[in-house]
């Protein structure tokens, strides 16, 4: 599954490959991101001291898709039990047809009203607004329904009277229903916890034009964080439409990876196609939907060419891999699994544990810091494998066949990956995924150089959370990187897998990874 569209889709051959061996000056990271830990970041790197604080905290949000679809489930409850109660308060012989028939108008209606558009952020947060689309809806459906009933010849097993107070407490039921939703998601989008965050590259009136639109819609989703530009630092303290020219692409690369993007518009004309993909070459190892704003270019496509932004039309570039609900879904597989893992797997930990402790001195566990999503640094627990006064918290040298740093009990637990198992408290913390790109340390090489300097476009793997086993794992490229080669092939496995994650590929991943560790080789 590709996650690329709209312009990108027609120009991407012009792009340079996912992942290639480059050789590079020494301290310079790919893609343009330098990251080897906060400390080492350039000034470009800062936090913008024009952004306030709000704008910018890490409070708990949620996707508009996803609360959307929120509101579609308990309106579809409200419309089929309405209908249960009054049939059961109505109708003295209450019978199988009535259920099956309201679960059946809960759909209609549910279906209705996203034809309609009342399941946009905008419609959400207007209830009054919509008050005569939601009636329209809701009097299609129950049309819908008297028509199904009269073809299907089961009228006479419906009571007339029922379907008129279903009708009017159903009716009545909506419109308090949308109210309470209508001052929920203007509250949301207040707080900024039901908005998608985003930022603008370009300057001039194609930028301002954007802006202008973006701000003019008072229901939109969209909070715009700042203004980017590549063409001068002076300009950095410029205002543009109201909000301020951030810096260069440098901070853009920054502020992405410390402050939560959702999206990022290039206010770029189409005719500008060179300058447009030198940007994506950089730009598409970050975790954020690129769009380009389609009202910089005089060309105009069909409406469902575009996505909107709002009413603002936004040409689709690349897309954010799992997203909204798929993020639900990997949370709750994430967490309920690894909680089952936990519980099976407790007596082989305990027993790893004192092993580790009768083998040799000091801490059963061992932490080492990493990236994770979006350049994060984490602290990943794993068992102890090396005598303590050799641990290598950086991984600056790489464990050989043989080396003398390893314990007797952590050659056997690295070769097997029990020394992986405490990840799992990691997986219920958050901070990493049952399945996904494997974590590597900090200062991890390959043929002496840092992973990052090895291989173009590395830090894209950070574009979905890491994992405890993954896609490279189970085709064989698990263990030592001792050749650029190797990490390469690590690398494309990992963004094959991010461009083609699903359930059943996690699922199948988890089946395989026993396999691959009885016959894995690599691993020392």
């Amino acid at each position: 599954m590709s996650h690329q569209t709209g312009l990108a889709g027609a120009t991407w051959d012009a792009l340079p490959p996912a992942v290639r061996v480059v050789r590079r000056p020494s301290g310079v990271g790919a893609s343009g991101s330098r990251a080897r830990g906060h400390a080492a970041r350039p000034a470009a790197y800062a936090m913008p001291a024009l952004v306030r604080p709000s704008e910018t905290s890490q409070q708990s949000r949620l996707s508009p898709r996803v609360f959307a679809g929120l509101v579609r489930a308990a309106e579809f409850a409200l419309v089929s039990g309405i209908g249960f109660l009054t049939a059961y308060l109505y109708v003295a012989d209450f019978f199988r047809q009535y259920a099956a028939a309201l679960a059946l108008a809960g759909l209609a209606a549910v279906t209705v009203f996203q034809a309609l558009g009342l399941y946009n952020m905008a419609a959400l947060s207007a209830a009054h607004r919509q008050l005569p689309r939601l009636m329209m809806g809701w009097t299609a459906t129950v049309a819908l329904m008297l028509a199904g009933v009269f073809f299907l010849k089961v009228a006479p097993d419906f009571s007339r009277a029922w379907l008129a107070l279903w009708y009017v407490s159903g009716a009545v039921s909506l419109v308090g229903y949308r109210a309470a939703v209508a001052a929920l998601t203007r509250r949301g989008l207040a707080q900024g916890r039901l908005t998608r965050r985003a930022i603008v590259y370009g300057t001039g009136p194609a930028c301002e034009s954007l802006l202008q639109a973006l701000d003019a819609d008072p229901h939109s989703d969209i909070r715009i964080c700042g203004v980017f530009d590549d063409r001068g630092i002076d300009r950095a303290s410029r205002t543009i439409a109201g909000h301020a020219n951030l810096g260069n692409l440098e901070a853009l690369m920054g502020f992405c990876r410390r402050m939560p993007v959702d999206m990022l518009i290039v206010a770029l004309p189409v005719s500008a196609e060179t300058r447009v993909l030198q940007l994506i070459k950089k730009l598409w190892v970050l975790p954020v939907d690129i769009r380009l704003a389609a009202q910089a270019s005089k060309l105009r496509f069909r409406p469902r060419a575009y996505s909107f932004a709002g009413t603002v039309p936004l040409i689709d570039i690349l897309d954010k891999p799992i997203t909204d609900w798929d993020v639900v879904v990997k949370w709750v597989f994430d967490k309920s699994v690894a909680a089952l893992a936990l519980l099976a797997l407790a007596p082989v930990m305990m027993l790893v544990a004192l092993a580790i402790k009768l083998d040799s001195k000091g801490p059963v566990l061992f932490r080492q810091k990493r990236h994770g999503f979006n350049n994060e640094l984490i602290d990943v627990f794993k068992f102890r494998s090396m005598f303590v006064d050799q641990a290598d918290a950086n991984a600056a040298k790489l464990v050989t066949k043989g080396d003398p740093r390893v314990t007797r009990v952590g050659r056997f637990i690295r070769k097997t990956s029990l020394d992986e198992l405490p990840q799992l408290f990691n997986v219920m913390r958050g901070e990493l995924s049952l399945v996904g790109p494997r974590p590597h340390a900090l200062q991890a090489k390959a043929a002496d150089q840092l992973y990052h300097d090895v291989v173009d476009g590395y830090f894209a793997r950070h574009k979905v959370k890491p994992g405890i086993t993954g896609w490279a794992q189970i085709n064989g490229w698990r263990g030592e990187t001792d050749t650029p080669e190797k990490i390469q092939k690590r690398v494309e496995h990992d963004l094959y897998y991010i461009d083609n994650w699903s359930v059943l590929l996690d699922l199948y991943i988890l089946f395989k990874t026993p396999f691959a560790l009885l016959g894995g080789e690599n691993a020392y």
